[in-house]
């Protein structure tokens, strides 16, 4: 699915890249390209901006850095980043499921093949670092082991644990607070059983603290968003998890995604898929007291997972394209998870992990049921799958006179953009773009630069004009008339 040049890129070529992934390239570029500083995500060719703010995807782009003498020039591990994602989670989907005590090869298989075909995993590729759905099932797999009460000896599992979180939260702060959220079920199992949780609290307690140092050993606290109040725009719909937008059987019944709030519904795209959703129905109607147990069983799981649903649907309720409720002002802590409609992706991976078990469970036939769950489920996903690649193939042309710039940047100490980003406005797609491009352009081979798109910074960049002569060895490119001078 992925070309090579994708996979590992340089400078020189004759496209250039775009949208999120564009922005992902840029900061992990010039971090790689940055002397090391503290806190050792700073990116000094930008000011200090720190490279999680950008979503460079700081586990990857450390020991790139580390390696970075040996590097082709203009290299950045973004595209490299997709391929890890999609070779990792089929096994960790299958060692979560392995945690349910399945053992046979073929459930296994089946489980990785169902896995790897979730939607919601597959369409998130225009955001690299959010593909890391492997530590979703990492989590589950973890989740299912610290409650087994047969297992006496869990202290490996807990330290196991801390080290997920503090990986995870180095891929994405909002993977990090999914993982979290499993882990948390834990003690909230136990305890709904009756059980001795006093030791699952404490270790989902050094989980946490690990998140804390980690974010206070890298920067990422005191960090502060654009100001404007997203929650509940970005939300889940209750129609997504059943809206087939790219579904191979049934996706000519809609043409995109479902959206109440005026967003387009890419954030709270959560289709469950064909195959999923008639094994979920085989399981109501012909397993459904086994289904009901297990469900008592982890009753701590299912809270979690309707307390992420909550949080997912916002507080702006939508169901097809009305808002059926509207509560008003969200509370402003939630204003930093204003993507609200990803935090279903843990739910919809302990769904397909529940049937999955329930099935496992049922003799031959509920073995049958699961082959064909996977394979309907692949074939299903078949569209998304397609639009993934030609979206890993796209070569756009340079907009701007590459040839003519790659030497200027190449002989410059500074290169200054007028305006900056933050000078121009949000509606000024144009501009915003152009800055993106040339920025690109500039990382290939990395110069200081006074500007750059981030989600989110610890102190937020103001509007300075900039005036007077350049300095000796700057670069200064103003956008004027659509082009840059």
């Amino acid at each position: 699915m992925l070309p090579a040049t994708f996979l590992f890129p340089g400078a020189g070529l004759p496209w250039r890249p775009v949208g999120d992934a564009a922005q992902h390239a840029v900061a992990q570029r010039f971090f790689i390209a940055s002397d090391w500083g503290w806190p050792p995500l700073d990116i000094g060719l930008m000011g200090g901006l720190n490279l999680a703010f950008a979503d460079g995807i700081p586990l990857l782009a450390l020991p790139l850095k580390a390696v970075r003498e040996w590097l082709p020039p203009g290299f950045h591990g973004i595209g490299l980043w997709y391929a890890i994602a999609w070779a990792t989670l089929p096994p960790a989907a299958a060692w979560a499921f392995a945690g349910t005590g399945e053992r046979r090869p073929l459930p296994l298989l089946c489980m990785a093949v169902a896995a790897v075909s979730m939607p919601a995993f597959i369409m998130r590729f225009g955001h690299a670092a959010l593909c890391g759905h492997t530590v979703l099932w990492l989590g589950l797999g973890l989740y299912l082991r610290l409650v087994d009460e047969a297992r006496p000896r869990k202290r490996g599992l807990w330290a196991g644990a801390v080290l997920l979180q503090a990986a995870t939260l180095l891929i994405h702060p909002y993977l990090a607070v999914m993982t979290l959220a499993l882990l948390a079920a834990v003690p909230a199992t136990l305890l709904l059983r009756g059980r001795n949780f006093i030791g699952a609290a404490l270790g989902m307690a050094a989980a946490l603290a690990g998140v804390v140092g980690v974010m206070a050993a890298f920067g990422y606290l005191g960090a502060v968003g654009d100001g404007q109040r997203w929650y509940g725009a970005f939300a889940l719909n209750l129609l997504s998890p059943i809206w087939p937008f790219r579904s191979f059987f049934l996706g000519g019944l809609v043409g995109t995604e479902i959206d109440a709030t005026g967003h387009g519904g890419w954030e709270g795209y959560n289709w469950l898929g064909t195959g999923l959703i008639l094994a979920l129905f085989l399981v109501v109607l012909g397993h459904g007291r086994t289904a009901l147990r297990g469900l008592r069983s982890h009753a701590g799981l299912v809270a979690v997972c309707l307390g992420l649903t909550l949080l997912a649907v916002s507080m702006r309720v939508g169901l097809g394209h009305a808002v059926l409720l509207d509560l008003g002002t969200p509370p402003a802590a939630l204003e930093q998870f204003r993507a609200s409609g990803r935090f279903f992706w843990p739910v919809g991976a302990a769904i397909l992990l529940g049937v999955a078990a329930v099935l496992s469970r049922a003799g031959r036939t509920g073995t049958i049921a699961l082959a064909a769950l996977a394979v309907l489920q692949f074939i299903d996903a078949a569209p998304q799958r397609a639009a993934f690649s030609a979206w890993a193939a796209q070569r756009p042309d340079w907009r701007i006179d590459a040839d003519r710039l790659r030497p200027a940047i190449a002989a410059a100490t500074r290169v200054t953009l007028v305006p900056s980003w933050v000078c121009t406005s949000p509606d000024d797609h144009e501009t915003r773009e152009a800055i993106l491009e040339l920025l690109a352009l500039i990382s290939e081979n990395p110069r200081p630069v006074n500007t750059m798109y981030a989600a989110r910074w610890r102190v937020p960049p103001v509007c300075e004009p900039v005036a007077g002569a350049p300095a000796p060895g700057e670069l200064r490119l103003t956008w004027r008339n659509g082009r840059w001078e």
